[in-house]
């Protein structure tokens, strides 16, 4: 329909007719996310046009036929600014429910959506869904909602999270997500001042159905439970999703601490669930991942320490499993193979820190990824165990992956470079090692307890023949000049230190030194700089 047609008749038609034009130019657009830029001055009218609509008393069929026509013009960022302004943003903020004003022990926002009819609650969930795409496509209309104070009717709307209807609870959580995404200022108000993550906790503590049997310890879900409804799951990813923008900011204070041991079960309990799907299962699992990662450290302990579940004895009575599940995530990243900067990283910082901090982790760790040496004639980058995997992982092309693999595997040998040197080889460690200071040996900074990793026998027999370098025991090669001539092995030599200076003067190779402290140098650095020992020495 011509939106010039449509234009001219909302100007005088009655109520009943603006809901038919409306309908049928949802009808037409409904799958249109592209649009024609010589309209867009008729597309930004029409969305005043709707806009005054809304702020008449009209029917919640007309307020629901008009949302969704302002839901698909919303689609279109160049066309947003009538509705990027303060009466715009009230008119959709009232439409959802969202009352700024609204206090903590008010309940009349809840009995009226106990009350509210199916049609009602339609204009609800139209008018946050339009919320979300005009919130995310024009920095315009964020500042207004951080003006009009979104984010505090977003709250309110979060202590009735009991009675919500999945789609409004879903475009809720959504939209607090997109606010703390797209406003960071925001965030600090809404954990501060409005209690947004104590909120959050309760939505998804209620969402996960979670059963305490401890301070810190949910009920494990028996065999036989049920998959997570897909309904249930997709409210809890928009919850981790704003709970992961809200702790990205530093924390502190014994009251945010009990409130992150408390996530940090809630996410133990999660690890634990299954979903409707494979896809979704690790969709939750990476949400959890994330969300961990901005924990404490300290708070890490909360997923091993379950009294009432128990654990295993060699680990300290801890209970492994949510560390099992963490593993075995890690290695689906890598059986990916992509995407591992945003897949894969995230999951081997959290395992990083875990076990860096926490004995009984890095001990279970190790032996799942690092067992005792058995085979050493195969490189360590080359098979299909965990631990090949991340020795392949420590050269490749991706930097920040490279450093993070490296460092796990790092941390797991408790930072001492000969034990990594012995599952990984020198060529696999050398970045690190480089990064690190660590070229000449030595240990890192962090100090581990003092039990001693115990070699096989097999180990034992073979390490005299390892070489360090490949890190696995290498068949003899031929020496390729036993049989020449003395001249021919002097010109051989020749030849090769011709091409090292050649490359050398075009700088595409630099000699290098090893300094005292374990750095590399500049080789002319490292001769011409006296060690401290002999300073004072005179010379010949």
């Amino acid at each position: 329909m011509d939106l010039n047609t449509i234009l001219s008749q909302l100007e005088t038609a009655n109520e009943e007719d603006i809901e038919k034009l409306l309908q049928q130019y949802n009808r037409e657009n409904i799958h249109t996310f592209s649009f024609d830029q010589k309209e867009e001055t008729l597309r930004s009218k029409l969305c005043q046009s709707v806009l005054t609509v809304l702020g008449r008393q009209v029917q919640p069929s007309c307020q629901k036929t008009c949302l969704e026509t302002l839901r698909i013009l919303s689609r279109d960022k160049r066309v947003l600014a009538p509705v990027a302004t303060r009466e715009g943003m009230l008119i959709l903020g009232g439409m959802a429910r969202l009352r700024a004003g609204q206090e903590e022990g008010d309940n009349q926002n809840s009995s009226q959506d106990c009350t509210q009819s199916e049609e009602e609650e339609r204009v609800v969930v139209e008018a946050l869904k339009c919320l979300c795409n005009v919130v995310y496509n024009s920095p315009a209309a964020q500042q207004v909602s951080v003006d009009v104070q979104l984010a505090h009717g977003l709250c309110a709307s979060l202590r009735t999270a009991r009675s919500w209807h999945h789609e409004v609870g879903l475009f809720t959580l959504r939209l607090l997500f997109l606010l703390s995404a797209l406003q960071p200022d925001v965030r600090g108000v809404l954990r501060r001042q409005w209690h947004a993550v104590r909120l959050l906790t309760e939505v998804l503590e209620l969402t996960l159905d979670v059963r305490w049997v401890g301070p810190y310890e949910a009920a494990r879900p028996g065999p036989q439970a049920l998959p997570m409804p897909a309904e249930d799951n997709e409210r809890a990813m928009e919850a981790l999703k704003a709970l992961f923008n809200l702790t990205l900011s530093e924390a502190g204070g014994e009251e945010d601490n009990h409130q992150f041991r408390l996530i940090a079960a809630i996410l133990r309990h999660l690890l634990m669930l299954k979903t409707e799907t494979e896809e979704k299962t690790e969709e939750a699992h990476s949400h959890a991942v994330n969300l961990l990662n901005n924990l404490p450290v300290s708070c890490l302990d909360v997923l091993i320490d379950v009294p009432v579940q128990g654990g295993q004895e060699k680990y300290g009575g801890k209970n492994m499993d949510a560390v099992q599940v963490l593993l075995d995530f890690m290695e689906k990243r890598i059986d990916k193979g992509s995407n591992f900067k945003e897949g894969l990283t995230p999951v081997l910082s959290l395992l990083t820190e875990g076990s860096r901090h926490h004995r009984e982790i890095r001990r279970y760790i190790k032996a799942q990824v690092l067992p005792p040496l058995k085979d050493v004639k195969i490189r360590p980058e080359i098979g299909t165990t965990i631990r090949n995997k991340l020795v392949r992982l420590m050269t490749h092309v991706d930097m920040g992956v490279k450093q993070t693999a490296a460092e796990f595997l790092f941390v797991l040998c408790k930072e001492s470079v000969d034990n990594l040197l012995k599952y990984t080889g020198y060529g696999n460690a050398a970045g690190l090692l480089v990064a690190r200071g660590l070229l000449a040996g030595g240990r890192g900074e962090t100090q581990y307890s003092e039990d001693e990793d115990s070699d096989t026998e097999e180990y034992k027999s073979a390490k005299p023949f390892i070489n360090p370098i490949t890190g696995h025991v290498e068949e003899p090669m031929p020496n390729p000049i036993e049989e020449m001539t003395e001249e021919q092995k002097e010109y051989e030599a020749q030849k090769l230190v011709n091409m090292f200076d050649k490359l050398s003067r075009q700088n595409v190779i630099r000699p290098m030194g090893v300094r005292p402290d374990g750095t590399l140098a500049p080789l002319e650095e490292t001769l011409c700089d006296p060690h401290e020992d002999n300073s004072g020495s005179d010379s010949d």
